[in-house]
């Protein structure tokens, strides 16, 4: 194929936008195409890891915010109808019925398949979150790396 390129700004930390996200970049690889996703602000907690989660050397805001917000793919809302998760679960349950892969599958596959995960280096720092509590596969970026990856791209995506 050619050298072609897609970038995808992951701004929201919601479920189901995350998987259309994720869905895209996955099958984007599949079709040897290349894929950035670059998380912002609300999209962090799609990378974080639950089982990385630390307090230390954080302020009071930041240990709040840290203990209050989603930790990782699994605990992200709908943007619509979560109706306090009752919503996401029934969204679940009807993508196991349909044998649906879930949102971590998808996350875990993009990461076999080499999608480049670039995190807004102020974003982290603003929402207190540090690069060793999320997967491995992130890496930090100020926001002019990310415009010249979206600037050579072939498709740039806002979600």
């Amino acid at each position: 194929m050619e050298n072609r390129h897609i970038n995808l700004l992951m701004f929201s930390g919601d479920y189901d936008k995350a998987l259309a996200a994720l869905i895209i970049a996955n099958a984007a690889r599949e079709m040897e195409i290349g894929v950035t996703m670059f998380f912002a602000f609300w999209g962090l907690m799609l990378l974080r890891d639950p089982d990385k989660m630390s307090l230390e050397d954080k302020s009071a805001y930041e240990k709040l915010f840290a203990t209050l917000t989603p930790k990782g793919a699994e605990q992200l809302p709908l943007s619509k109808m979560n109706m306090g998760g009752i919503g996401k679960a029934m969204l679940q349950d009807m993508m196991k019925a349909d044998k649906t892969p879930g949102l971590k599958d998808f996350l875990d596959g993009a990461r076999k398949k080499g999608v480049n995960f670039y995190v807004c280096q102020l974003s982290l720092e603003i929402m207190g979150f540090k690069s060793e509590e999320l997967i491995p596969e992130a890496k930090v970026v100020d926001v002019k790396e990310y415009l010249k990856d979206a600037l050579d791209s072939n498709m740039q995506l806002f979600i």
